[in-house]
């Protein structure tokens, strides 16, 4: 499930802006296209057009989105709604979160091979990512109870990161604590990124910790530790 929701996610960053010399869309032209976008990760680079454009006369032509049966795309269009000041679409993103209701097959597969639980899981994560897109402060006291969940836990310290603020640094410091690899060598990937020269005690203690993450290089929490305190000690 991780592999599959991670290369979406990176296809998602690195989707090509709109070539340059192109007429720039309207926000309504946007909107047409992202309803007919069905690949959760294309529709996003459109949401994000359409949050850009800030035009807060298309929202309600997005209203009815916020009930599809598909979580990916009903967060996109929550995620459009949030972004330019709309509480709805914050409180539906959050919704999918603890959303375990039955639903139509969808973003959930696992090399073919569709359930319901990895349905959920599927959508869970995808509304964490959505959080951390989001940037919002009030995010963080929903995300930091996540970090002890195993369906989610280790996509929260991402989020977190992209969050900042010093509560998002705390929840971070406190995930060093954890007991999942995973979700230490990603806070501390997080707490390198917000240069969270207070997280310095807690990172030196782990510099005996040989316990090596499940993606990526692999590479173990001392070794992400003895890179972030030399980031952490040059940075000004």
């Amino acid at each position: 499930m991780r592999s599959i929701l991670s290369l979406a996610l990176v296809l998602l960053a690195s989707a090509p802006e709109l070539a340059r010399g192109q007429p720039v869309p309207s926000a309504g032209e946007l909107v047409q296209k992202f309803k007919s976008t069905t690949i959760f990760w294309q529709q996003f680079e459109i949401a994000k057009k359409i949050v850009e454009a800030h035009d807060t006369h298309i929202l309600p032509q997005l209203e009815s989105l916020l009930e599809n049966d598909d979580r990916h795309l009903r967060g996109n269009a929550a995620y459009i709604l949030a972004a330019i000041g709309d509480e709805l679409g914050f409180g539906v993103i959050t919704t999918i979160l603890e959303d375990a209701s039955d639903r139509p097959e969808g973003q959930g597969s696992l090399g073919g091979r569709w359930s319901l639980r990895g349905q959920i899981i599927s959508d869970r994560y995808y509304a964490v990512h959505l959080l951390g897109e989001l940037k919002d402060p009030k995010a963080v006291p929903i995300l930091i109870p996540l970090l002890q969940d195993e369906q989610v836990n280790y996509k929260v310290p991402w989020a977190l990161g992209e969050i900042g603020g010093p509560a998002a640094v705390q929840g971070l410091i406190g995930a060093l604590s954890e007991s999942s690899t995973d979700v230490r060598v990603v806070a501390i990937e997080a707490l390198e990124k917000l240069n969270a020269k207070d997280a310095l005690p807690d990172l030196r203690r782990l510099l005996g910790d040989n316990a090596r993450s499940d993606f990526g290089e692999q590479v173990s929490v001392a070794e992400a530790a003895r890179k972030a305190i030399f980031k952490l000690e040059q940075h000004p």
